[in-house]
């Protein structure tokens, strides 16, 4: 699969350009202005520029054969660089906004009417918001017949995190434009600051939780109830399967998991399928009393058994990745 083919690609790249450009033109007015508000907002475009830039490294990278170091892939890599760019928006994006603000409310500077601060911000909303229904319309895309509030619980950290800081982006550009035109109103530049402040607490809740949802994926996070119920009863509808003991999950990409799974034969299955060619009494009448013979018999069956087992497990484990693609790595063991 390709890069541009990967859930997420469409949400991120469309970020990153966007980004880019608005962190040049909001430097740009910051400057003109003075504002500290404006320059929040250039900080925070500034900020997400590297974070779409870490994120797409990690879609990248993500699609990476297996070797034979990472035997399982390299489909976590997405969640490793997810993380690193989520405490970019905490440390970089929310730190230095809150730091911008306070300061600027501790020293109070005069700010400089221009009309090129609401061009910008008008310019920022009309971005931000395309980037923001890009990463909506990827998600709708994903999962059609899902309701939004399980839309976001399943998106791709890639998706999730665009999707989130443009939200706080659009919301950002409003905050902006009213404290920043207050403040002209008013000339008190307490105002600017703490639209400011409130950016910066705003991009610190988005960080904290992406920095829990790569968590939860980096530490292996097994596949949701519904669908380990599934695979269960799949191995049990065997005829040769008595029940499955013991089944652990964990992910090792996105919705793609390794499964291992304890389970008990069904003795009486395998023995109809071991004499499906010659029936038991046959196998009896043709030995007789010839104990030699029935010695050969009894070392041929005992090594037919693990062999017929051996090959049903492959069965059920071809079986599982037909019906479960998220599937990748199949480990059943007999109990």
């Amino acid at each position: 699969m390709s890069v541009r083919k990967t859930q997420g690609f469409v949400p991120v790249a469309a970020a990153l350009l966007g980004n880019a450009i608005l962190a040049i033109i909001k430097f740009t007015a910051a400057l003109a202005s003075g504002s500290s508000a404006m320059l929040s907002e250039a900080i925070h475009s500034f900020a997400d520029t590297l974070n779409q830039l870490l994120l797409f490294i990690g879609l990248s990278r993500s699609l990476k054969k297996r070797s034979s170091t990472f035997e399982y892939g390299y489909g976590n890599e997405r969640f490793f660089w997810a993380l690193i760019s989520a405490c970019g928006v905490f440390f970089l994006g929310s730190g230095i906004t809150l730091y911008t603000g306070v300061l600027a409310f501790l020293h109070e500077r005069s700010i400089e009417f221009s009309w090129l601060v609401f061009v910008v911000l008008l310019i920022s909303l009309c971005l931000e918001s395309y980037t923001l229904y890009t990463a909506l319309r990827e998600l709708k895309k994903n999962f059609p017949d899902e309701s939004w509030k399980s839309r976001i619980a399943l998106a791709d950290t890639s998706t999730l995190a665009v999707l989130l800081e443009d939200a706080v982006a659009v919301l950002g550009v409003v905050i902006a434009f009213l404290s920043i035109t207050v403040s002209y109103a008013t000339g008190n530049t307490a105002w600017d600051a703490g639209g400011s402040i409130f950016i910066g607490l705003l991009l610190a809740g988005v960080a904290l939780v992406l920095i829990v949802r790569n968590r939860t994926h980096l530490l292996g996070k097994a596949m949701p109830e519904e669908l380990r119920e599934e695979v269960i009863a799949f191995v049990e509808s065997d005829p040769a399967i008595e029940k499955v003991i013991d089944f652990k999950s964990s992910s090792i990409g996105l919705n793609t998991y390794r499964i291992k799974c304890e389970v008990e034969f069904n003795g009486s299955a395998l023995v109809r399928t071991a004499n499906r060619q010659t029936s038991m009494r046959e196998t009896f009448e043709e030995i007789g009393d010839d104990l030699e013979e029935f010695k050969k018999f009894s070392v041929e069956y005992a090594d037919r058994i693990p062999r017929l087992m051996g090959k049903k497990i492959d069965e059920i484990e071809r079986g599982i990745r037909t019906k479960f693609p998220f599937v990748r790595h199949i480990d059943i063991e007999i109990n």
